[in-house]
């Protein structure tokens, strides 16, 4: 392989790109004449030139503007494989992004089992409402909340969001018996303010899909997070609709159950989410299997949850 002077090359890219000999030397830190004098080397290296002299400015010639486009492909791919090597180095933590609601109520708990199978990895949880760009910057892998089929990204469904009714046991009471969804009326509905904000009304989905058609239906608290919502219910303040990643737990230690035995899936779902190729690098692969493993075992322990 017969490359050119690569010093020259670097030096051709920053003129060309600037249109100046001047700027090119001050981006770089180096004298106009050293910018000449490689650009030069290059001229001679091609047998032709690459610039048009001018009093103030410089144009390429025909020949530069040739080479300009795979001086800048390959400057470009340098510049990603860089950026590649650093977002995965070895020493560098494994940045997991995920909404704050699922990473109190399910993820966190259950981190201290990812560490013990992982010590050589260091996680770090970024617990946010908004929607994390993962794959860039220094964001590795990400757990959203949606249908899947998010542009550029790898998705896998962690858990389907299967909803039904959960409170406090102690919130049931004799005089006002549930046998029926309609029954669930009889008591105060609590609500996620930020899913319905987002179009998610669970209540209104699982109370048609339950043929309930009745002015009644309407939330008696708002919160806008699952895991305060998940909190209300546990505390008595009224029936939340949870899901089993939101309640498992809390049905599992009979802290919730489930007034009445009907569920909806509403066709959304919890995803694993990756850049393209992310599976390559050994610690997003080590997080995305043991967090896939995590869910499926979690969903066969809480079959018969409450």
């Amino acid at each position: 392989m017969r490359l050119p002077p690569l010093k020259s090359v670097h030096y051709f890219e920053a003129a060309a790109r600037l249109q100046s000999f001047t700027k090119a030397a001050q981006e770089l830190n180096v004298t106009h004449s050293a910018i000449s004098h490689q650009i030069k080397a290059l001229e001679e290296w091609l047998g032709q030139p690459l610039f048009e002299r001018k009093t103030r400015q410089v144009r390429l010639t025909d020949a530069g503007k040739r080479f300009i486009g795979p001086v800048k492909s390959a400057f470009e791919q340098l510049s990603d494989g860089a950026a590649e090597i650093l977002r995965y180095g070895k020493d560098r933590p494994l940045t997991v992004t995920a909404l704050p609601s699922l990473s109190a109520k399910w993820l966190v708990p259950r981190l201290s089992d990812f560490q013990r199978k992982h010590p050589e990895i260091q996680v770090r949880l970024s617990a946010t409402s908004s929607v994390e760009q993962v794959g860039a910057r220094d964001i590795d892998i990400g757990i959203r909340f949606g249908r899947g089929g998010w542009d550029g990204l790898e998705s896998e469904l962690l858990a389907p969001n299967i909803v039904f009714p959960v409170c406090s046991p102690a919130l049931l009471t004799p005089d006002r018996p549930i046998n029926d969804p309609r029954d669930v009326l009889k008591y105060p509905l609590l609500t996620d303010i930020d899913w319905m904000r987002s179009g998610y009304d669970e209540w209104a989905e699982w109370t048609a899909a339950a043929g309930i058609n009745d002015n009644r239906v309407q939330s008696n608290l708002s919160l806008n997070y699952s895991n305060l919502l998940i909190q209300a219910a546990i505390d008595g303040l009224g029936i939340a609709m949870g899901n089993v990643i939101t309640a498992g737990d809390d049905l599992k230690h009979g802290r919730l159950v489930k007034p009445v035995d009907f569920s909806v899936d509403l066709k959304t779902g919890y995803w694993v989410v990756y850049g393209k190729g992310a599976l390559n690098q050994p610690k997003i692969r080590a997080f995305r299997d043991w967090v896939m493993e995590q869910a499926h075992g979690h969903a066969e322990s809480c079959k018969d949850c409450g």
